[in-house]
């Protein structure tokens, strides 16, 4: 699904509600704002040399970059521009169109308790949200050995160990996880180290680890302890909000699929966003004006929010190059979850029939899990699975037939004959989605965490990376979107002389 070609036309403000609006802006952005020049003064008021420059330049038109765009607007501000490098806004949530209205997201899909962000913006927008899907017993496949347990929406794992978790999440804050006063003890630690000395049976280890490659896309031996700890203090300190369904981050899915949120602000931003517009280079970061070049020619701004993957950053030329500890941060940043998602259809959940959630952990296969992913009036029937990219075939006939086959095993031959299938490999899509998720390694918060969020001349860094709550998921997408947003206000009501 993309953007309308026509996008529908919203309302403007009067004049006195934006600078209203404006004042009010004001008293949030203060304690954001930072040394230097202004953000140029409005249209009205700006010479007529520099009208050509826009007051902000948001690079990405996902959640994070949508979210910005949006809160200038509301705030009045009219001069800025969202550049996409995509054909399509949504950055990381992509939907499928099954037809008939009906869609399975291929990116980020879950929320849940605390995500209040992404819940606020979804009302705003008028997107009603529904539960997920997960009454019924769970399949566990080991080689030929099948075991069917109703898990009531858990993880499966161990409370003991989920305990012991929470409570070391408390002396990590999520924000700035590398000021943990026990920072040399827990960031020399993979997760997977942790938990071999925690003595932890098999069974149990097994969903420790496929919770955590799931939520941070990187097995135990290579995510860092720190880094999960500082995921579950988002979390409220709580081991199952972070990846359990009932009550957890999976607990509810958005109406029309993830990326309608993206869609739905684009469209009321119309011709602000900028598809297929690429950032190729940044010139004068460490002055008044910056100049972006794009494929679709140059702007120029006087603030710019990069609402970008820290590691993306690394295909832009920066003119001056960046300093040395910003620069390590993106080279550093981890690429090395990509995943790839599938997409079984059906014309009913026939599934649930037999008393399943449609679930499945396949030991040792290319299948970390299966979950339902039907629409909430059940009109089709959908699986939706995280497989391993190098363990299912490629070709996408041979890839649904081997997952098939494993479908049928656990809920009948009537699994064997999908309507659609369609896959998605994030790691192949296209250049400006390098992975998904962030598996951050030990040792990497200690090093380079400290140069995530300040402000590098008139950049503003955003994106999920960057939020203090929830970072990795859409909730911090636009938490970090709110935050960039006001950064930008309050060098623009200082000078606009609102107080």
């Amino acid at each position: 699904m993309e953007v309308e070609t026509e996008p529908k036309m919203i309302r403007r403000p009067p004049a006195r509600s934006r600078r209203r609006f404006l004042h009010l802006a004001a008293a949030g952005a203060a304690t954001l704002a930072a040394d230097g020049v202004s953000l140029a003064q409005s249209a009205v008021t700006k010479p007529a040399r520099d009208r050509e420059v826009l007051d902000v330049a948001i690079i990405g038109a996902g959640l994070a970059g949508l979210t910005a765009g949006r809160d200038l607007q509301l705030a009045g501000c009219d001069s800025f521009a969202v550049l996409e490098a995509r054909d399509r806004v949504g950055g990381r949530t992509y939907n499928h169109d099954l037809g008939h209205g009906v869609v399975s997201e291929a990116g980020g899909q879950w929320i849940g308790p605390g995500q209040t962000a992404i819940f606020d913006l979804a009302r705003q927008l008028e997107i009603d949200t529904f539960p997920s899907w997960y009454a019924g017993r769970t399949v566990v496949m080991a080689q030929d050995t099948i075991v069917a347990q109703d898990f009531h929406g858990g993880t499966g794992g161990d409370d003991t160990i989920g305990n012991r978790l929470a409570e070391l999440s408390r002396g990590v804050p999520s924000r700035a996880p590398w000021k943990a006063p026990n920072l040399a003890e827990l960031d020399r630690l993979s997760y997977g180290e942790w938990l071999s000395q925690q003595g932890v049976k098999y069974e149990d280890g097994y969903f420790l680890a496929l919770a955590a490659k799931l939520t941070t896309g990187g097995a135990p031996a290579q995510l860092g302890l720190l880094h999960y700890l500082s995921m579950i203090n988002s979390a409220s300190c709580n081991y199952t909000q972070l990846e359990a369904f009932k009550g957890g981050a999976q607990e509810t899915r958005i109406v029309g699929g993830s990326q309608r949120l993206s869609i739905k602000m684009a469209e009321q931003l119309g011709d602000k966003v900028r598809l297929s517009s690429p950032v190729r280079k940044i010139t004068g970061w460490d002055r008044e004006v910056v100049e972006l070049l794009t494929d679709q020619g140059s702007i120029k701004a006087s603030r710019v929010i990069v609402a970008m993957n820290p590691a993306l950053c690394n295909q832009v030329v920066f003119d001056p190059p960046l300093p040395s500890g910003r620069a390590q941060l993106q080279e550093h940043w981890p690429t090395n979850a990509p995943m790839r998602k599938t997409v079984h259809v059906y014309d009913k959940p026939f599934w649930r029939d037999a008393g399943y959630c449609g679930t499945i952990f396949q030991v040792g296969g290319p299948v970390f899990m299966t979950y339902d992913n039907s629409p909430p009036d059940a009109s089709l029937g959908v699986i939706a699975a995280f497989v391993a990219p190098g363990m299912l075939p490629e070709n996408p006939e041979m890839a649904e037939q081997t997952l098939s086959a494993t479908y049928a095993k656990a809920f009948g031959a009537r699994a064997l004959h999908p309507t659609q299938f369609h896959d998605y490999d994030w790691g192949r899509v296209d250049p400006w989605t390098l992975h998904c998720i962030n598996p951050m390694p030990p040792g990497f918060w200690t090093k380079w965490g400290k140069y995530l969020h300040p402000e590098v001349g008139r950049l503003i860094w955003s994106g999920t990376e960057t939020a203090d709550l929830w970072a990795g998921a859409m909730d911090g997408a636009v938490r970090s979107g709110h935050r960039a947003a006001l950064q930008a206000l309050a060098a623009f009501t200082r000078r606009a002389g609102v107080a």
